[in-house]
């Protein structure tokens, strides 16, 4: 026979509340454990693609299972495929962290479960925004008139920015005509260095533009890009009959972190009447530092820019803000309200879908405002501080060092850099000794870098970001690509 308790569980029906608050206090028990010692786990899992879902099921339970068997199966196997992006090891890609202030905000965000696309579906929602977002817009040093808007990723936000440039110009009718079939439509283009984001070509893409409608612009010896340049590009295409639209500057490029001559590309813009839209994803957090304040110079000119707290503010992904000084023009390129919204409250309240693609928006003010009130501005800098101090350290290494050198500068936290024997110039075998060098230190389990080109040549990044690392964890990452790369130089070509 079955039990009660069984029959009961099988009713498609929630947790009663004490079944929450005892699986809640172990789900809350795993976080800390998990948090307490990341490193217990490799930051890099030894397995290969398919495993895990060859290890689940192919199809869906018919019946509820006990949240017993759930927890088990989230120790068996999802923690085993995962990498581990708090360790402290992890040096790759921009080495974020959630911080547990912000991973409570979250856990809060997901029970609250609202839907801020109108004031009237959120009105704490809407409003912590409004304020989080000038708290941020105060610690960067950015302008009162600029409003903000969280989106999920920098790339959203990118996009939303270059939709607005094209808005600029409301006689190409592009809201209600569109692009396709019109012959009246110029060619259009958006400039960026060679070293932007590619999220700028993805938007150019959505947006009708093509990858024919970016223009990459060639940068400097420090990775910048090259302002005369920009402005030669710009009259070319003029000239051929094309219509320039819009320029992304960059601070803290993906590869490099290189941060382009904001100022002088302003005035390029200003001179040209094209929307200046600024990615600072990364970058721009380094201005928290009064000290670093110069990485946002010249932003103040900029039609739009992007700051991703969940990049280096300890923000649990995803929360990427973008601020804009026309935000009339980013709401005239996306307002649409059809009946079943419209409110009483009229044009009295702020509507956030009126901003953007999103109709359904998360509350992820909340973990925003969790962590600025957490660490405070001094918190903040502190760990910004540290994270520096980390990085020109490990720089210091590789400057010193006979057989490794520097590839590019070190504004921020991350290096890039290369293993150079004495004697081996050759830059393809360079190339095949470094990617050799990076597949053998990953596979240590106790760091993970990433890689780039820069200048065309294979390159090593290590990036300090993680909010448990400390000197100990960069110098271990030194000890083992230092091993690794005798390792490599001994091996046979």
């Amino acid at each position: 026979m079955t039990s009660e308790t069984e029959a009961a569980r099988r009713e498609p029906t929630d947790m009663d509340p004490d079944e929450f608050r005892r699986y809640g206090k172990e789900v809350v028990e795993r976080i800390a454990a998990y948090l307490e010692r990341p490193e217990s786990w490799p930051v890099l899992p030894p397995v290969r693609p398919g495993e895990l879902r060859a290890a689940l099921p192919a199809h869906p339970p018919q019946t509820g299972e006990p949240m017993e068997a759930i927890l088990e199966d989230f120790d068996r196997l999802i923690l085993p495929h995962t990498t581990h992006w708090n360790h402290p090891g992890f040096f790759a890609y921009f080495a974020i962290s959630g911080s547990a202030a912000g991973v409570l905000g979250e856990a809060l965000t997901a029970a609250l479960n609202v839907n801020a696309m109108l004031w009237r579906s959120a009105p704490a929602a809407t409003e912590l925004e409004q304020v989080t977002l000038d708290w941020l817009r105060q610690l960067l040093g950015l302008p009162a008139e600029m409003m903000g808007t969280i989106n999920d990723t920098a790339s959203l936000s990118t996009l939303h920015a270059l939709a607005a440039a094209r808005e600029m110009w409301p006689e190409l009718r592009v809201r209600q005509e569109g692009l396709a079939g019109r012959a009246d439509v110029p060619a259009m283009r958006v400039y960026c260095s060679e070293e932007a984001h590619s999220s700028v070509d993805k938007a150019a893409v959505t947006l009708g533009l093509g990858l024919a409608g970016v223009r990459r612009v060639p940068t400097d010896a420090e990775y910048r890009m090259d302002v005369g340049a920009l402005a030669r590009a710009i009259a070319e295409d003029r000239a051929r009959g094309v219509r320039p639209l819009a320029v992304v500057a960059t601070v803290g490029t993906t590869s490099t972190t290189s941060v382009d001559p904001v100022r002088e590309i302003a005035a390029v813009c200003e001179r040209e009447a094209l929307w200046l839209h600024v990615d600072a994803a990364y970058g721009g957090a380094a201005a928290v530092l009064p000290e670093l304040r110069w990485a946002l110079e010249g932003v103040e000119r900029a039609d739009s820019v992007v700051v991703n707290p969940h990049k280096w503010l300890f923000v649990p992904l995803d929360c990427s803000v973008l601020y804009t000084r026309r935000p009339e023009v980013l709401r005239r390129a996306f307002s649409l309200t059809p009946e079943y919204l419209t409110t009483p409250v009229g044009d009295e309240a702020l509507n956030l879908m009126d901003y953007g693609v999103a109709l359904g928006r998360r509350f992820r003010a909340l973990k925003l405002w969790f962590v600025l009130r957490w660490f405070g501005a001094t918190g903040l800098q502190a760990q910004l501080a540290e994270h520096i101090r980390l990085a020109q350290v490990f720089r210091g290494w590789v400057d010193m060092s006979a057989d490794f050198e520097r590839l590019a500068p070190a504004p921020f936290s991350v290096v890039v850099f290369r293993h150079h024997p004495p004697g081996v110039d050759d830059e393809a075998e360079l190339d095949r000794l470094n990617a050799a060098l990076l597949e053998r230190v990953n596979a240590s389990g106790e760091v993970f870098l990433s890689h780039t080109r820069a200048k065309g040549r294979y390159a090593i990044r290590l990036a300090v970001g993680n909010i448990r690392t400390r000197e100990t964890h960069v110098r271990r990452a030194w000890e083992i690509l230092r091993g690794a790369a005798d390792e490599v130089s001994r091996s046979p070509r």
